[in-house]
């Protein structure tokens, strides 16, 4: 029986870029460019016209289904690692699609922008053929389909429910809640990042002619004030879309804007509840799942610290459902490789504090062989002083500070020698204040460029990070804008086509670091980014020196949070 060829590609990307996990950390320095994972149909094709070649039994496909790697609810499992690791690592050259066959000049905004244009343009061609073909869209029962299964059910909109909510004439309204003030209030600076890139699209046209504005309002990382200003956003402002930044208050909400049926794509938190498709359609997420993180933490261990094993393992839990979901996916790792962590101490701390001396002195009591912050904010610049302090640094083997605590300039530079040598599964996003990026990075340079012309301070990474959440939200809006009509649904933007287009994405992301995957594809594979960097901080150049880039889009599983009891289900 001949294998299904979208199987088979997709099998042979993730064993290559599993197979780099095992290279990339415990490999040399110099294996920069692991984590590349392209194919070719070509390739795909005659491995699937070897096994006709056979008794037409269906026994190899058999074999190879048992061994192909399970995933993981929420992230990437440690059975996947394991396994791939197992595998002969494929050639670059033989792997590789007619995107990167058009060699676009990623070193200049015109061939990044002729690379985003043509990229849209493959995500609009799929769509299209799909929605002609009458498998996609909005059919005459009202339901939205999409990629691998992806359903809305339309019919269960509330009655009021407008599918172009949002859109005038003349702009696109987007609504955003974040903290501007307190303990988190640094990351709110990325919405004026976010302007400051829209103000850049709307000066080239905006989207179908109309400008894309947005209203923000401060929630203090409160996920009451999160519930209020949301239903502002619905009630009165009248958005198209609503962002949020934050898990407990993502979770707050998710329910009521799924409800309403109000798209809430690129959500700013690694939660795995925004790997959930089928119940809640209208949500996703935008960088690395937490779950994922977790499990290369542990993975990174087993690889360096071999002749340790297994160790000690303590953890700076936020005491929040953010610092949960890190604490839950490290401490299952650490339950499935017993010979790896001998024990996990997690000492959970109030988000609101303003210090954490007591847990790091708790922390230092259990002697552990490896510090982990699983924190957020202000926290994770404490966490690298605390833990100098308390003397606690010279007696681990490695400590870890978290991808969403990456931005030197607020989280790590502050600290001085005290955050030199600390380690990060980062995230694979680049720090648009990097020394060694900046002059030499297009989309770098593009960026400050746009801070310094609109006063903004380019200095201050957050802005950077603006431009990584706003970057895929203005791509799918483009790729939607260009679909047509279906069976019960007009042509362009609204907010059906704009769904849509979130979960068929696939697009380059210039502030991801290259070999670095953004794409979703419907109910097969809920998170955009699946890939990261694992890299080292070096307090002299106040930059992460980055050791290797890992790819493993497509590998995790769906996650159906249950928030009574914690956990994907």
């Amino acid at each position: 029986m001949q294998l299904s060829k979208n199987r088979l590609l997709r099998l042979l990307a993730l064993l290559f870029a599993f197979s780099l996990v095992a290279a990339a950390c415990g490999g040399d320095d110099g294996d920069d460019d692991a984590g590349e994972t392209q194919t070719t149909e070509a390739m795909a094709e005659e491995e699937a016209d070897d096994h006709d070649e056979d008794d037409g039994h269906d026994h190899d496909e058999e074999e190879m289904a048992a061994d192909e790697p399970e995933e993981e609810a929420g992230g990437l499992s440690q059975e996947v690692i394991e396994q791939a690791a197992e595998e002969e690592e494929m050639a670059d050259d033989e792997m590789m699609d007619d995107e990167e066959m058009m060699e676009f000049d990623r070193s200049t905004m015109e061939g990044i922008f002729e690379e985003a244009e043509f990229r849209r343009a493959k995500v609009v061609e799929r769509i299209t053929a799909q929605i002609e073909a009458g498998e996609w869209g909005v059919g005459d029962d009202n339901v939205l389909r999409g990629p691998e299964g992806f359903t809305i059910d339309l019919n269960e909109c509330p009655d009021d429910w407008s599918n172009t909510e949002g859109i005038t004439d003349t702009e696109i309204r987007l609504g955003q809640t974040g903290p501007q003030s307190g303990t988190l209030a640094l990351y709110g600076n990325a919405r004026l990042g976010w302007q400051t890139y829209l103000l850049h699209v709307n000066a080239e046209g905006g989207i179908a002619g109309r400008d894309v504005v947005m209203k923000s309002y401060d929630d203090a990382y409160v996920a009451a004030q999160t519930i209020e200003f949301v239903d502002e956003l619905i009630e009165n402002d009248n958005v198209f879309a609503i962002h949020t930044l934050g898990s407990p208050n993502t979770l707050a909400v998710y329910d009521t804007l799924n409800a309403e049926c109000i798209p809430q794509p690129f959500v700013w938190t690694g939660h795995p509840a925004w790997g959930d498709p089928e119940v809640h359609p209208w949500t996703t997420g935008s960088i690395l799942s937490y779950s994922t993180e977790s499990v290369l933490w542990g993975n990174w261990i087993k690889d360096n610290l071999a002749d340790e094993l297994p160790v000690v393992v303590a953890g700076l839990v936020m005491d929040n459902d953010f610092g949960l979901a890190y604490e839950l996916g490290f401490e299952e790792y650490a339950h499935n490789n017993p010979d790896v962590v001998s024990e996990f101490v997690p000492v959970r701390h109030d988000p609101a504090s303003p210090t954490i001396t007591n847990e790091i002195t708790t922390i230092a009591a259990s002697d552990p062989d490896v510090y982990i912050s699983m924190t957020a904010g202000n926290a994770c610049l404490l966490a690298i002083q605390e833990v100098a302090a308390s003397g606690l640094k010279d007696d681990i083997s490695a400590a870890f500070t978290p991808s969403v605590c990456k931005a030197p300039a607020s989280w790590v530079s502050p600290a001085g020698d005290d955050g030199d040598g600390w380690y990060i599964v980062g995230g694979g996003v680049k720090d648009t204040t990097d020394p060694a990026l900046i002059g030499s990075d297009a989309f770098i340079d593009f960026i400050i460029e746009s801070l310094e012309a609109n006063d903004l301070d380019p200095t201050i990474s957050m802005f950077g990070n603006g431009y990584m959440l706003g970057y895929p939200y203005v791509e799918a809006l483009r790729i939607a804008a260009e679909l047509p009509a279906s069976a019960n649904n007009p042509a362009g933007l609204n907010r059906a086509n704009f769904i849509l287009a979130v979960r068929a994405i696939d697009i380059h992301h210039p502030i991801f670091l290259d070999g670095i995957t953004f794409a979703m594809n419907g109910n097969a594979d809920a998170f955009p980014i699946e890939g990261t960097d694992i890299s080292q901080y070096d307090s002299s150049t106040h930059s992460w020196i980055v050791s290797n880039v890992i790819d493993v889009n497509g590998a995790s599983g769906n996650c159906v949070w249950d928030k009574d009891n914690g956990g994907c289900r």
